[in-house]
């Protein structure tokens, strides 16, 4: 069924496009990718900026973490915190660094990492490639476990199976996802020694991450299947199919799916940019080299550079996300397009 959902995603897709086409809507999707684009410019030019600042007013000396960070504390002194305090301007008023960060932006040039010195844009690339690949698998996981379940629970509401799916799924939604993590932990890497602790290797890595947020996401997408299934079901031209004498599975089929798309892709978007965006305890836990583990260690490093350019990519992703949920919709949603 989880299957049927992407399948019919895809193929409703493909025929919108050729009814925007067609209907000269053109002009809104361009309206929503300049606006969306204006909107990442302000974003990543406030987000670094703010992040700018806030890494200034963190407590300690700069140099001494960043002299830290490159030589490891036991073969620092002051005089290496000085060097480093020089080579990198430390000592330049704050004004210079910042006004020198926003020329290089311009160019998107957002330096090197203070500590290790790659260019700040690889090492985000890098672990951002890991964020997206941990939070693609477990968006189509939770597509997987929550579609049925919520399509079978909606078709008998109230019932046993209806109440037990809302308990399970509200346990699952009270418990913080580290704690998922650890159990799942516990059961498949130290009690059946199926799969490893933490780590970054082969797929057999991505199991445990993944599934520790596939569950937490699948809690709450389930019940929003449910409800807009209730809804469709409920619906007079569903009701109308029904009279017609056309089955059940075909009614929903011609004019379930269609209708069902627009609220569960909309929130499966807010959920792409939730778990990008808050994966820094599942990434910890599970040594996973994504952005959020990366930022983390940044902090700690003071080093500047990597933390404004986490924190931008991560605005980015959260503009291009809704940018992506508002074209969707609108090729989704059958009642856009058809008279325009």
């Amino acid at each position: 069924m989880a299957a049927s959902f992407l399948l019919h995603s895809v193929l409703i897709l493909k025929s919108r496009i050729q009814v925007i086409m067609k209907k000269q809507t053109l002009k809104t999707l361009c309206n929503i990718l300049a606006w969306r684009s204006i909107q990442a410019l302000f974003v990543a030019l406030f987000v670094g900026v703010l992040c700018f600042f806030a890494a200034q007013g963190l407590g300690g000396n700069m140099a001494y973490r960043i002299a830290g960070g490159r030589y490891g504390i036991d073969l620092m002194d002051a005089s290496t915190a000085d060097l480093v305090a020089r080579e990198l301007g430390l000592d330049r008023s704050l004004w210079v660094r910042l006004i020198e960060w926003l020329g290089d932006s311009i160019t998107f040039n957002f330096g090197n990492s203070l500590v290790s010195g790659t260019p700040v844009i690889k090492e985000i690339w890098h672990t951002l490639g890991h964020s997206l690949t941990l939070a693609s698998s477990s968006i189509v996981l939770s597509i997987f476990i929550a579609v049925p379940l919520g399509v079978l629970a909606a078709k008998a509401p109230n019932s046993w199976f209806d109440k037990l799916l809302l308990l399970v799924s509200v346990s699952l939604k009270s418990v913080p996802n580290f704690v998922i993590g650890i159990l799942l932990v516990m059961l498949f890497a130290v009690q059946l020694k199926l799969l490893p602790a933490a780590g970054h290797g082969g797929f057999q890595y991505l199991i445990l991450p993944t599934l520790t947020l596939a569950l937490g996401l699948a809690a709450v997408s389930v019940q929003v299947v449910r409800e807009s299934t209730l809804t469709v079901r409920n619906s007079t031209y569903f009701l109308f199919s029904r009279i017609k004498g056309l089955p059940d599975a075909q009614s929903f089929t011609r004019h379930g799916w269609r209708n069902l798309l627009v609220p569960v892709v909309a929130f499966l978007g807010i959920q792409f940019i939730t778990i990008v965006e808050g994966v820094v305890i599942i990434e910890t836990l599970f040594a996973w080299p994504g952005i959020g583990h990366s930022l983390v260690h940044a902090i700690f490093a003071r080093d500047v550079p990597i933390v404004q350019g986490a924190a931008v990519a991560m605005g980015l992703i959260f503009v291009a996300m809704n940018a992506l949920v508002d074209i969707a919709v609108l090729l989704l949603d059958p009642r856009k397009g058809e008279h325009s």
